[in-house]
C-alpha cells in the first residue's frame, strides 16, 4: 500500500505533465528595456548645518566674553558650574551649559572636574594681555551684528547698514561714543598681531622711516618699531583718531621714535618717509580713490622708496578664500568699498608708476599677504 506521502508526490508529477510552466501574470508591471540606474548620492548636509548655525558659535563666544569668563579665569583658576553660579549670578542649568559649550569650541579645557582657560583663551580674551582681541568681540556683537542682519538690505540698496550715509557725513559722525571706543579697541586688536606677521613675512631693515596711512591707534607702527629697532613711524589720521593713537604710542613707551600727524590722506602727502603703509585702508573706498591714493604715495615717496597693502587679498578667479570674501561682504554693510585682488592691486600700483611688483603672502586675522611696489 501507498503511504500518503507517496500518492501526493506522484499525483504533483501528473499535474505538472499536464500543465506547462506558466510565467506570473505582470499585474501591469512595466520591465524596462534598460537597468535601472541607481539613484545618485546626495551630498551630507552637515556644511549646511554648519553654515545656518555659524551663529550660535560667535554668540557663546561674545556671551562668555560679556560676562569676563575668560578674564575670571585667567592664570590658570579654575571653575566648575557650581563655582559659576556663585560668582556670575547664573542658574546651575546655564551655568553648565556655557562651560561645555566653550569647551566644545576649544575656548576651555576641563581637568579633574574644573574648566580652565585654553591657551587661545589665555593669550587673547583676558583683558589687559598684550594681544587682548576682546575689542574685536564686542565690536562685532554690538556694531556689526546688527548690520550683518539687514545684508539683504545691503545687497538690494548698495548702501552700508551699520550707518546711514543720508544722515551721517562719516562712518564716525554722531556714532555712539561707546560704540567707537569699541571699534578702535576691535581695530588695535586685530592690527597688533597682524602687524606682527607683516613684519616677520616682510624685511623692512632697509628702511629707516614709514608713514602709516590711515593707522588708526598705531598698532602697526607699534609692532613693526619693536621688531625693527631702527625704524621710526608716523601714524597719519584724523585728529580725534590721532589722539588715540598718541596714547597708544605712549603706553608702548615708543613716543621718542613714533609720532602722529593729524591730516587727510585724500590730501597731500607728507614727503619724508621712504616707505609707506596701507594696512585696511583700500577696502574701504572705490577703485578711483584708490587709484588716486596710490598716485600720492608715488608722489610722496623718494626714489627706491616702497609702498605695502596690507589686506585680506581675494583670489585672482574671484571664488574666495572665505576670510576674504567675507571681509568683502563686511565692507558692503559699513563701507563703499570691498576687498580686491592681487591682481586688481598689481595693476592699480603699476599704472601709478610702481615697479618691481610682488605679493607675499601671510597667515593673521586682518591680511593674507601683502602686495609691494617700488618708486625707481
Amino acid at each position: 500500500m501507498r503511504s500518503n506521502l507517496q500518492r501526493a508526490s506522484a499525483r504533483t508529477t501528473m499535474l505538472a505533465r499536464e500543465r506547462p510552466n506558466r510565467i506570473p501574470p505582470a499585474h501591469n508591471l512595466t520591465v524596462s528595456a534598460q537597468p535601472h540606474a541607481a539613484e545618485p548620492e546626495l551630498p551630507s548636509a552637515v556644511p549646511l548645518m554648519a553654515l545656518s548655525t555659524g551663529f550660535w558659535a560667535f554668540k557663546t563666544l561674545a556671551a562668555a566674553h560679556a560676562l569676563d569668563l575668560f578674564s575670571r579665569l585667567a592664570g590658570g583658576k579654575g571653575t566648575t558650574a557650581g563655582e559659576l553660579t556663585q560668582t556670575l549670578g547664573l542658574h546651575q542649568r546655564p551655568a553648565e551649559m556655557l562651560l561645555t559649550g566653550c569647551a566644545a569650541l576649544g575656548l576651555l579645557e576641563k581637568s579633574h572636574g574644573r574648566y580652565r582657560n585654553t591657551p587661545l583663551s589665555e593669550a587673547y580674551l583676558v583683558r589687559g594681555k598684550p594681544y587682548y582681541f576682546g575689542g574685536f568681540v564686542q565690536m562685532a556683537d554690538k556694531r556689526l551684528y546688527p548690520g550683518w542682519n539687514k545684508l539683504d538690505e545691503a545687497l538690494r540698496t548698495n548702501r552700508p547698514t551699520t550707518w546711514d550715509p543720508a544722515v551721517q557725513s562719516s562712518i564716525f559722525d554722531g556714532e555712539d561714543p561707546l560704540v567707537l571706543a569699541l571699534f578702535w579697541e576691535a581695530m588695535h586688536s586685530l592690527s597688533t598681531m597682524t602687524a606682527r606677521k607683516l613684519g616677520e613675512a616682510v624685511d623692512l631693515g632697509q628702511f629707516r622711516r614709514l608713514l602709516d596711512i590711515g593707522g588708526g591707534s598705531g598698532a602697526y607702527d607699534i609692532e613693526l618699531c619693536k621688531q625693527y629697532g631702527g625704524l621710526r613711524a608716523t601714524v597719519l589720521e584724523l585728529p580725534h583718531v590721532a589722539t588715540i593713537a598718541a596714547g597708544k604710542i605712549a603706553e608702548a613707551g615708543l613716543a621718542d621714535r613714533i609720532e602722529t600727524m593729524d591730516g587727510s590722506f585724500f590730501e597731500q602727502l607728507p614727503k619724508n618717509h621712504d616707505v609707506h603703509l596701507l594696512s585696511m585702508i583700500l577696502h574701504d573706498w572705490d577703485e578711483a580713490k584708490n587709484r588716486a591714493l596710490l598716485r600720492r604715495c608715488f608722489d610722496a615717496l623718494p626714489s627706491g622708496g616702497a609702498v605695502m597693502i596690507s589686506e585680506l587679498l581675494v583670489n585672482d578667479e574671484k571664488t574666495g578664500p572665505a576670510p576674504a570674501a567675507l571681509m568683502s561682504l563686511n565692507m558692503l554693510i559699513e563701507t563703499e568699498g570691498r576687498n580686491y585682488t592681487s591682481a586688481e592691486y598689481s595693476a592699480w600700483l603699476e599704472d601709478a608708476g610702481f615697479r618691481q611688483i610682488e605679493t607675499i603672502r601671510f597667515d593673521a586675522p586682518a591680511a593674507n599677504g601683502t602686495v609691494i611696489g617700488l618708486k625707481p
